[in-house]
């Protein structure tokens, strides 16, 4: 059985089943009503700002237990407005031997209770790839654990029919 997902970023069809999930902007600026949002925050498809709030875009990763690869949640989190400077600094950049920063996650992550506001660590990329999430291992979240533990197949499946890719 051959399986193909329509891409909700690129508007192509793929062949395999989705291996990520992402957010256009953080849970609170998106809950602001549509004709309010411009006013009220400023981003790009990389970093976000809401008054004094400072946001970047960045991916936590999940390995797979039973085969090669990961699922990549592609999440916002909130930084200092230091860090998010920066960050904007050093975008072009290759910033992998930066130290990681403190941040917060900024998206109710699906099948993970308690994401949303969850602390973690950043570590910044390339300039190919966005900044890196790390949970901290000793709060004991379920990210932090599938984070070391790896996503299994049938934890894999919840994911796909918790974020609408299956039914």
């Amino acid at each position: 059985m051959t399986t193909s997902f329509l891409c909700r970023t690129c508007g192509e069809t793929h062949e395999g089943l989705p291996t990520d999930y992402a957010w256009k902007l953080p849970d609170e600026v998106w809950a602001i009503p549509e004709p309010d949002r411009a006013q009220q925050a400023r981003w790009d498809a990389d970093c976000c700002q809401l008054g004094e709030r400072c946001f970047i875009r960045c991916v936590l990763r999940i390995p797979f237990q039973s085969r090669t690869g990961s699922y990549g949640w592609g999440i916002w989190v909130e930084v200092s407005e230091r860090d998010f400077y920066r960050y904007v600094e050093l975008y072009s950049e290759d910033a992998r031997s930066e130290p990681p920063i403190d941040g917060i996650v900024a998206n109710g992550i699906p099948c993970h209770d308690g994401s949303l506001g969850l602390a973690v660590s950043v570590q910044f990329g390339t300039a190919q790839h966005r900044p890196t999430v790390i949970a901290s291992p000793d709060g004991g979240h379920s990210l932090a654990i599938e984070q070391k533990q790896g996503m299994s197949n049938e934890r894999y499946h919840e994911v796909l029919v918790a974020t609408g890719a299956i039914r």
